[in-house]
């Protein structure tokens, strides 16, 4: 029996989003912007010249951004060899549960809540919801701002203190730092936990825990961050699949975004290393019939968020050059599609998402253009190779 992997590289959009402005982004482009800054030698921190991804470019990469945004892609200028195309997003965010929900068939059918980037961010009752649950007398923070900075800014008070660090984005989000040893880890994941009902309820996306070690001059963000997000309106692809009687995998944060739900068996790691080779071990021994589901989170939170345009493309040109030994596991018959659930443009203003259209390639059913698709066709079209029903408003491109 075929199966399915479905791999998703976090933020990495390729521009072209024909409601871009309304979020203020129209002109963002991911991957184009990046390729453009390789090529004119903006990009040589720890690496140097065009943006090389021979592997995605092989299957559709460049050509999949030419479609999404018209913009040239110095460096990427393969023949297609695989599927390829571009999809656009209907859902009213540019955030991590509405993408990867409607790639699994399931666009958002509300608007998210979003805290107001005034100083103080948060309505009294929820600090005192959060005070409460933590038994401090206030929080820290209480504003918009981005994770490094505002744990630069915060970190001597909040070890003093004992207070949580509070912070939101342009995302429906509520993220709260603290000191793995000082505040405690599992007073944090307990804290977050607690909270997410009342903020769910608000229809706020997730609450964060965002643990981080080390003295205030050199400290360090964990890999046990958590994400606490509310469940998806209607049963996903992973649902779908599960509900077949076929095994699913989730690898790094799947299992957070969908609560847990269609999952069979959730893999995680330290870094996006780690998860690599959960990708690999799971391309020789996945079941038949099965579908992996997996995200690659370090290009958005390590290099999208703090604009680091050198450091993107190096991730970028990491994760190809190890494509190979994923495609070494692959067996007749299996599909494997590579997409995003937004953009970070590295070279755009702010430390924001951008709203963008995402690449779709795709190996194992051979050269395939698919155009411009939805979201929701990504889902479908797993569904259709796996032979299960869907059951959501997307068509299959296969």
């Amino acid at each position: 029996m075929a199966r399915v992997f479905l791999v998703v590289l976090d933020s990495v959009g390729c521009g072209g989003a024909p409601d871009a402005a309304a979020f203020g982004d129209a002109g963002s482009n991911t991957l184009g912007h990046i390729a453009l800054a390789c090529a004119e030698g903006r990009a040589e921190v720890g690496r140097s010249g065009p943006l090389k991804m021979p592997n995605l470019d092989r299957l559709g990469l460049g050509a999949a951004i030419r479609l999404a945004s018209g913009v040239a892609t110095p460096g990427l200028d393969a023949v297609p060899q695989g599927l390829w195309g571009a999809a656009t997003e209907v859902s009213r965010g540019k955030d991590t549960p509405s993408g990867h929900w409607e790639l699994a068939g399931v666009p958002v059918p509300w608007d998210w809540t979003y805290f107001p980037d005034v100083v103080p961010a948060f309505p009294d009752d929820l600090v005192a919801e959060v005070c409460r649950l933590a038994g401090t007398d206030g929080i820290l923070g209480n504003c918009h701002a981005s994770g490094v900075p505002i744990i630069a800014e915060h970190c001597e008070e909040h070890l003093r203190t004992g207070w949580p660090i509070c912070y939101t984005s342009a995302d429906s989000v509520f993220q709260i730092a603290a000191h793995e040893e000082a505040f405690g880890l599992e007073r944090l994941l307990t804290l977050c936990h607690d909270l997410a009902p009342m903020l769910h309820a608000r229809k706020v996306g997730r609450v964060i825990a965002r643990p981080f070690t080390g003295s205030c001059g050199d400290f360090k963000r964990t890999s046990n961050r958590k994400d606490f997000a509310i469940a998806p309106p209607a049963p996903t692809l992973l649902d779908w699949v599960s509900g077949a009687g076929r095994a699913t995998h989730a690898v790094g944060k799947i299992g957070d975004i969908f609560s847990m739900q269609g999952i069979g068996k959730l893999w995680k790691g330290k870094s996006d290393l780690d998860l690599f080779e959960h990708l690999v071990r799971l391309g020789a021994e996945a079941e038949p019939g099965s579908f992996t589901f997996a995200n690659f989170v370090e290009f958005d939170t390590l290099y999208g968020h703090p604009r680091d345009v050198s450091g993107y493309a190096r991730a970028l040109e990491g994760f190809d050059a190890g494509l190979p030994r994923f495609f070494a596991q692959l067996r007749p018959g299996d599909l494997a599609i590579f997409t995003a659930d937004h953009g970070n443009d590295p070279t755009w203003r702010g430390t924001e998402h951008t709203r963008e259209r995402v690449p779709v390639v795709g190996w194992g059913v051979g050269p395939r253009e698919v155009g411009l698709c939805g979201f929701v066709d990504v889902g479908a079209s797993v569904a259709a190779h796996l032979g299960v029903q869907g059951q959501g408003p997307g068509r299959s491109f296969l």
